[in-house]
């Protein structure tokens, strides 16, 4: 039975499925788990936390270095892969003394370009290793990206992105961190031979929300997942309300459809084209009207210059949301929709008026 750095290609098997608990919290609970999850035989990788990156010192930070011999210990038992977070030189140093298989940068340290040096530099030359970058907690995918270049700089071979979710604290977000799946899009545009992983469990949060998480990544052609799954959930000392166990996460993985890119049916392919060439005509309509709002707004600017007029006349913004809000519903567009898309306009039109204030 192969074991080993060799083993691990993410872009092998699709989809490529990553789990294992949270934390590696016991000897007995980091075996007994991925037993359970190889048994399933729809685990690729096995993963667990060794050192925590806690928000309030005090709660768990992890069992430390011993856990990489359970881990490697698992590795035997199962045959499976083995990965690790890690956030400094050290860690990296003593995952590869242990043999761990894969290593991933977390949502904390990716936003640290010194911190993803380091790790960069501590990889340098170990042709076998393979890594995963999750994005920053912050949504910014330049950080992202620039962890990228860093490892690629650094002889990475075997590399893939994780989405694990951005930090939002906007009201009525239902998970833990916000998709925020625009952003994912715009960065598998940047690097698009790089697999993409989703992580459900950070994303949402709360295990009844994993399989829509999972779904939508499967819909948005994701190359696999990364799931945290625990003997007994509800005694983790980690992060207990999103992990499930290895028989929930079998069942959850039967439900998720991973749907082909083309579909085979030339009919299909026929009606799809149409809708797309529909599309693009909506498209290049729907740009020249704002091409044409923002002429507007160029001239609207040059008459407040000339009559000294602040930028921001907050009556007729608030005018301007409370119609097109209204709207909203018997367009069959969402408030959030409606909401991003009128923002994105106010932006642009203030910063071209306030270019053309201060000329």
């Amino acid at each position: 039975m192969k074991t080993g750095i060799e083993q691990v290609r993410f872009d092998g098997r699709k989809p490529f499925i990553i789990a294992g608990p949270c934390s590696a919290e016991t000897r007995e609970q980091v075996l007994e788990t991925c037993t359970a999850l190889a048994a399933t035989g729809r685990v690729d990788m096995l993963r667990a936390g060794v050192w925590k990156p806690r928000t309030k010192p005090g709660t768990f930070e992890g069992a430390g270095a011993r856990g990489l011999a359970w881990l490697t210990e698992a590795r035997g038992a199962t045959g499976l892969p083995v990965a690790v977070e890690v956030a400094t030189a050290r860690h990296v140093e003593s995952a590869l003394r242990h043999g761990i298989d894969a290593v991933w940068i977390g949502g904390r340290t990716t936003v640290s370009p010194f911190a993803v040096q380091e790790i960069a530099d501590a990889v340098r030359g170990q042709r076998g290793v393979a890594v995963l970058i999750k994005n920053p907690v912050n949504p910014d995918i330049d950080l992202w990206s620039g962890a990228v270049e860093r490892l690629l700089a650094a002889g990475v071979e075997q590399l893939a992105l994780v989405h694990r979710g951005f930090s939002y604290s906007g009201v009525g977000q239902p998970y833990r961190n916000s998709p925020m799946w625009h952003l994912v899009l715009e960065m598998r545009a940047r690097w698009p031979h790089l697999a993409m992983i989703c992580d459900p469990s950070h994303i949402a949060g709360r295990r009844e929300h994993l399989r829509e998480v999972a779904q939508t990544a499967a819909d948005l052609r994701y190359d696999g997942l990364m799931i945290e799954s625990h003997v007994c959930p509800s005694q983790a000392l980690s992060d207990a309300e999103q992990q499930i166990t290895p028989a929930a996460l079998d069942a959850l993985l039967s439900e998720i459809r991973w749907r082909s890119p083309d579909g085979g049916d030339p009919e299909f392919a026929r009606r799809l084209e149409q809708f797309r060439r529909e599309i693009d005509q909506i498209d290049a309509e729907l740009f020249t009207l704002l091409g044409r709002r923002m002429q507007i707004a160029d001239m609207i600017g040059e008459e407040k210059r000339a009559n000294n007029v602040a930028i921001l006349q907050h009556d007729r913004w608030r005018d301007i949301v409370e119609r097109v809000s209204l709207r909203a519903a018997e367009l069959g567009l969402s408030p959030a929709f409606v909401k991003t898309v009128l923002e994105a306009i106010h932006i642009e039109s203030i910063d071209r008026q306030n270019r053309i204030m201060n000329k």
